[in-house]
């Protein structure tokens, strides 16, 4: 177990200083194009990927090779201090990454998570697909079916898949679906689509209020038939989960499991790594209206001379620092404590994204009208930051998880 420590070491400090110097020069910079297009900032990815940023190596390294578990939080902090919606086109494929990660054999983890990057000459990306127009936050009501083959040894995948960031345009699709509906979430599995599958294609592009850069929209699988290989985790592992389940719903008081479920499992992995994303934004926000406080004049002095403004930027730092450190506690409990007690991932999340949001609308107050028009950066920050309230967990979820954690009682 690597002991707990705010101090970063020399590695960290230098992936901090480069992932910040790419936001700086090459990310920030074409924030505001990107944001006004909606589009998918290829050249920007692909400037990512030739420094290596957007690689399965720093993936890697970053998640298995860091005992502390603090590096990709650091990482994606300074990523979404440059811009969240760019940060999202560049780190979304690691959702399918840690959905793959998470279930799958080592043999579908070397053969897959590489494809959900490609190469700096031909990228590509990953995407991971739970969410549905009917089941958001209840993941255990999802309609999406998965039915085995057993002649052909395939599955059939039929059903449509909503809020899907890099859907329909991904290489791999990852898909979670019911191979027996009466388990309910118990009796769902992931999938690999390939790609060029037929029967897999893009539904609707959602117009978003912020991260607008990254590119999100349905996905809907007709007939999709995939190799019996393409099961994460393989069909023997899958078979004796569902025995469990069976078991355990014929048998409520029976202490069997029926095993950790591949939504929640990656949803619980990447929420301190979301956390951080949060963490960047209001840094960002605050950062710039400090600078601006400084600057602007009122009634003859800077307005930061005045408490309401000097008190609303010191409240700001504070919710920040306070973010990081739950940040960085529920990172490092991940990789070294064996799991999470009182639900420490979500207690980051929750925190990290009213703060976001918080510090950004307070960053608007502080600019006046020039914090409300598209000339300065701030009401764009505060787009981007109500998503971190909402996806891979809304703010409410994540209340119910810490509320269950700390009494032991499944509260509805």
């Amino acid at each position: 177990m690597t002991e707990f420590s705010l101090t970063l070491d020399e590695d960290q400090l230098q992936i901090q200083q480069w992932v910040h110097d790419f936001a700086e020069t090459v990310v920030r910079p074409a924030a505001e194009e990107w944001d006004e297009r909606e589009e998918f900032p290829y050249p920007i990815v692909e400037e990512a990927a030739k420094i290596g940023l957007y690689s399965f190596d720093f993936m890697a390294n970053a998640m298995l090779g860091d005992s502390t578990g603090l590096t990709m939080p650091i990482a994606m902090e300074e990523l979404f201090w440059g811009d969240a919606g760019i940060g999202l086109a560049i780190f979304g494929s690691g959702l399918a990454a840690a959905g793959i990660a998470g279930v799958g054999t080592p043999e579908q983890v070397m053969e897959w998570v590489p494809q959900c990057y490609g190469t700096p000459d031909k990228i590509q990306l990953g995407a991971f697909c739970v969410s549905e127009p009917d089941a958001g936050s209840d993941v255990s009501s999802l309609r999406t079916r998965a039915v085995y083959d057993e002649a052909n040894d395939e599955w059939v995948l039929n059903g449509t898949k909503a809020w899907i960031t890099n859907g329909g345009i991904a290489d791999i699709h990852v898909v979670v679906a019911s191979v027996d509906p009466d388990l309910r979430s118990r009796g769902q599995a992931s999938f690999i689509i390939p790609p060029g599958t037929k029967g897999l294609s893009q539904g609707q592009k959602y117009k978003k209020m912020g991260i607008k850069a990254s590119h999100t929209a349905e996905v809907v699988l007709d007939d999709v038939r995939v190799p019996g290989s393409c099961l994460l985790g393989g069909k023997e592992k899958l078979d004796e989960k569902l025995a469990r389940a069976r078991e355990a719903k014929a048998n409520p008081k029976a202490a069997a499991t029926s095993g950790k479920q591949p939504a929640m499992a990656t949803f619980e992995a990447t929420r301190p790594a979301v956390a951080a994303m949060a963490v960047g934004i209001a840094r960002a926000a605050w950062e710039y209206s400090l600078d601006y406080a400084k600057e602007r004049k009122a009634f003859g002095k800077a307005i930061i001379e005045n408490q309401a403004i000097a008190f609303m930027l010191a409240d700001m730092k504070t919710e920040i620092d306070a973010s990081r450190l739950l940040v960085w506690r529920a990172a490092w409990l991940a990789r070294n404590g064996g799991g999470y007690v009182h639900a420490e991932g979500s207690q980051s999340k929750l925190k990290a994204g009213r703060t976001a949001v918080w510090v950004t609308e307070r960053a608007i107050q502080i600019l006046g009208g020039y914090g409300y028009v598209r000339e300065y950066p701030v009401e764009r920050w505060h787009r981007d930051s109500k998503i971190m309230d909402i996806f891979e967990g809304t703010e409410q979820i994540q209340q119910l998880v810490i509320a269950r954690a700390i009494s032991g009682i499944r509260i509805e």
